[in-house]
């Protein structure tokens, strides 16, 4: 396959982006679209040229590093896919495909493809910590937890934290990926001691931190490579007023 890409090209924070032309050629359909990307920048950096920046890690659809737009959707066309589990067979022989950066006002662009998403982990850090016993290690089956709200907290605990459903909001809202730190402690008894004011202080950070208000549009959910559900909005918004009442 020979591809036309069109590629954001920025090289600093304060820098002015454009879109740049390349040409991917032999990429296989088996390639990943990082791997594409990686022989795009071999080709540059042969040609003496600067390679594309792009985050990248685990590569196994884990860590929520890979997080581009492609051809205007988050992690591009395939639902519940990350970047790094896009598949060139997506695309076909000769397609242009723009690829560009998260677009939000909380994930500013450090340099080409690469933005700064330290907002998510401050809102990970405004939930602080739970109570726990100290000392040995409880039996497994000493905490019983039903199994409705185990697999509830197991599903809202899938997410990666790569952005797609504030880069995918019309309002670039956080509310999912914030909801869903909130919500699978918000299902166990570990986290109950903590859950209201884990909910205020989460909350008030993802505000603080400049992401958009939610209005349960549903392009989050859309874009989510783990496919959350926006019922745990629903649920952390819950939280918040009763914790806003009660205290």
């Amino acid at each position: 396959m020979n591809l036309r890409l069109r590629v954001w090209r920025q090289p600093g924070p304060t820098a002015r982006g454009r879109l740049v032309e390349y040409t991917a050629r032999e990429v296989s359909p088996d390639m990943s679209f990082l791997e594409m990307l990686d022989v795009v920048n071999e080709q540059l950096t042969e040609e003496g040229e600067d390679p594309i920046a792009f985050d990248h890690d685990c590569r196994e659809g884990i860590c929520g590093s890979c997080s581009l737009m492609i051809n205007g959707a988050a992690h591009g066309p395939m639902k519940g896919t990350a970047t790094c589990q896009l598949h060139m067979r997506s695309f076909h022989d000769g397609q242009v495909i723009v690829v560009e950066p998260w677009r939000a006002r909380a994930f500013p662009v450090i340099k080409d493809l690469v933005v700064d998403r330290t907002a998510l982990d401050r809102i990970i850090q405004a939930g602080g910590f739970i109570t726990a016993a100290t000392g040995g290690a409880q039996d497994a089956n000493a905490i019983l937890v039903p199994k409705p709200e185990a697999d509830a907290a197991m599903d809202a605990a899938a997410c990666i934290g790569c952005g797609a459903c504030v880069a995918a909001c019309p309002n670039a809202s956080a509310s999912l990926f914030t909801a869903s730190k909130i919500s699978h402690l918000g299902h166990l008894p570990q986290g109950q001691p903590e859950r209201n004011r884990r909910a205020l202080s989460m909350v008030s950070q993802m505000e603080a931190e400049g992401f958009g208000a939610c209005a349960l549009f549903g392009e989050c959910q859309e874009a989510c490579p783990k496919e959350i559900s926006i019922d745990s909005i629903v649920r952390m918004n819950r939280d918040f007023i009763r914790a806003a009442v009660i205290d």
